[in-house]
């Protein structure tokens, strides 16, 4: 039987070691691209004729629709492979994160296959902000009945 100290040096001999700097770099270089993409978008439609608002609201409907299509035709997770976190981070990677379960699992139907695992990785989030935005707004109502 191996001692702790001599599991952990074979396993630290054997691990891969990690390219933070590529990494980020990496990270930082496509996720800034997205970005890019995005005030590219806004400013387009803001020429447009749009006002700002709605070129903002427009601009992240079109990188959502983008990030939905670019996973649905298998594109999106072979760029994630190489950006990591950069694809992640913006609302393309929220995108990818519904669209990928549901259609990893179509084939079980709309109800149990699509309809459920869309929410297999998205789902917590939305959950957890709906359930906090809930617990802060009740904190916020408590303290202005105080505060008067």
């Amino acid at each position: 039987m191996l001692s702790k100290k001599e599991y952990n040096r074979i396993m630290t001999a054997k691990a891969k070691k990690s390219k933070i700097w590529q990494n980020c770099a990496k990270a930082f270089l496509f996720g800034g691209c997205i970005c890019l993409v995005g005030q590219i978008l806004a400013t387009l439609y803001m020429n447009i004729g749009l006002d700002e608002k709605t070129a903002k609201t427009v601009t992240s409907v079109s990188l959502v629709f983008l990030g939905v299509l670019l996973t649905a035709i298998g594109v999106y997770d072979d760029l994630a492979k190489h950006a990591g976190a950069g694809t992640l981070v913006p609302i393309t990677g929220f995108a990818n994160s519904m669209a990928a379960p549901a259609i990893e699992f179509k084939t079980e139907g709309f109800i149990l296959g699509l309809g459920a695992k869309m929410f297999t990785i998205a789902g917590p989030v939305i959950v957890y902000g709906v359930s906090a935005s809930i617990v802060y707004g009740f904190i916020y109502w408590i303290i202005t009945l105080f505060v008067r």
